[in-house]
């Protein structure tokens, strides 16, 4: 499949990306959205959205098929490890999510389209709506492709035109999304432009900023503060910046059959985008007094990472990456022939997992693609003193434990700043209405317009 020149990420590699054409293609877009998608209802939108996922999930659909067979090439993930992060995402597609969605940020189904009011509005004698911006553009990071689909369906939403900056050798997956939203409907996909260049092409991103009213940028905290000092004061700016992620298993979630379920959830959600995302684990604290040790559970999961390999594999990395993980797996292999207080289990040759069990609770960053720490803890005060130094970073904790105790683990969390508490396995799935960091992902985009009565 031939996919034609629809977006300047389609141009060939030699040819030379201008100010002058990203201006050009931003106004062109924005007529493009005045024409074509200002005056669409949300109804429409959506079930144009859902259509798409639809199709996204058959097996047959030609830019799934597209996607699958030439993404390793071009992502460095697996087959198996794509399909089951792009069949999670789109699935999340449905009439019903983006109802949820729209009333739980804006409180009405129909906020987007008229002047409504909610019943406790209605009391007061106003109503309200919610305006999207008229231009959007999107700084992407290059580490995974769901973010940058959600901030594109999020636009859709919104009814605004989109400009989708991915990072260099990033832009494949998006650009599939981006075509294929094209074939469904050329008129809306107008209103979208894919591109990508190497950072530091100042008289290029300012060319998109001043064309913007709205700048939504992911990426490290240096990147973003970098990227805020050259978006003008008019727009808008939507920074989403570093944060990591741990698991927590508590003791009675190691009992029983529930043993294999927690280290089957706990592996998911290693494998999951090659542990790529900032809601991915970079450790595992386990409680003490479950019927399993935690040491025999570190083992218990590396045995577990190993038949995912299997069914699943990380695929090729790169070579200093490969470097970065041999050299982190030396360390604790000399640290483990001379003390009983680690242990570490690996891959045979190749850098595929990696599993380290330490006595030491710390917290210890992980060079990720599915390099897991395990730690014992008596308790969640332990844990939490221990990850003290990543305290206020931390998106999502992942946590296997009893109904009853899961809620008084969700209460602690929240106290000391975590913004998304989840059961272990669901960690790189959040549902179409999570708020990003907290915050709330549809109603930072849009701008309220009150109408007293």
């Amino acid at each position: 499949m031939n996919l034609p020149n629809y977006f300047l990420a389609d141009l060939p590699p030699e040819a030379t990306l201008t100010a002058a054409m990203v201006t050009d293609a931003c106004q062109t877009l924005k007529r493009n959205r005045e024409m074509y998608l200002a005056g669409r209802s949300t109804q429409t939108r959506v079930e144009m959205l859902c259509s798409v996922a639809e199709n996204w999930l058959d097996a047959e659909y030609p830019f799934r098929k597209l996607a699958l067979e030439n993404g390793p090439a071009a992502t460095g993930f697996s087959r198996a490890t794509l399909a089951n992060g792009l069949d999670n995402f789109f699935k999340q597609f449905t009439p019903e999510n983006f109802s949820i969605l729209i009333q739980q940020e804006l409180g009405h189904a129909r906020r987007l389209d008229d002047m409504v009011a909610t019943s406790a509005e209605e009391k007061l004698s106003r109503g309200a709506m919610a305006r999207g911006p008229e231009f959007i553009a999107h700084i992407a990071a290059g580490n995974l492709p769901n973010p940058v689909l959600m901030s594109i369906a999020l636009g859709v939403l919104t009814r605004s035109a989109q400009f989708v900056k991915c990072a260099s050798g990033a832009s494949f997956v998006p650009r599939l999304f981006a075509h294929s939203l094209y074939d469904a409907e050329p008129k809306l996909g107008a209103c979208l432009e894919i591109a990508e260049w190497r950072g530091g092409r100042a008289d290029i991103e300012k060319a998109l900023f001043e064309e913007a009213d709205c700048v939504t940028a992911t990426g490290s905290d240096e990147a973003l503060a970098a990227i805020r000092h050259h978006v003008p004061l008019r727009a808008r700016f939507l920074g989403y910046g570093h944060r990591l992620s741990f698991g927590y298993v508590a003791g009675d979630a190691l009992s029983g059959f529930q043993v294999k379920k927690t280290i089957a959830r706990a592996a998911t959600d290693i494998v999951a985008w090659n542990q790529l995302g900032c809601l991915s684990p970079h450790v595992i604290y386990v409680e003490h007094g479950g019927s399993v040790a935690v040491e025999h559970f570190a083992e218990m999961l590396a045995e577990e990472l190993a038949r995912r390999e299997e069914t699943e594999p990380r695929g090729e990395v790169p070579a200093e990456t490969a470097a970065t993980i041999a050299s982190r797996r030396a360390f604790y292999e000399v640290r483990a022939a001379h003390s009983p207080d680690t242990r570490f289990w690996r891959s045979e040759n190749s850098t595929a997992w990696t599993v380290v069990y330490e006595a030491d609770a710390r917290f210890q960053l992980s060079c990720l693609n599915r390099f897991i720490h395990v730690k014992g803890v008596s308790d969640l005060k332990m844990a939490l003193e221990n990850a003290d130094s990543v305290r206020g970073k931390v998106s999502t904790v992942g946590i296997a434990a009893g109904e009853e105790k899961a809620g008084e683990l969700a209460r602690q969390f929240a106290a000391w700043g975590v913004t998304r508490i989840c059961p272990l396995g669901q960690m790189q799935n959040p549902p179409l209405t999570w708020r990003h960091d907290g915050r709330a992902t549809l109603g930072d985009l849009v701008t309220w317009v009150d109408f007293e009565r």
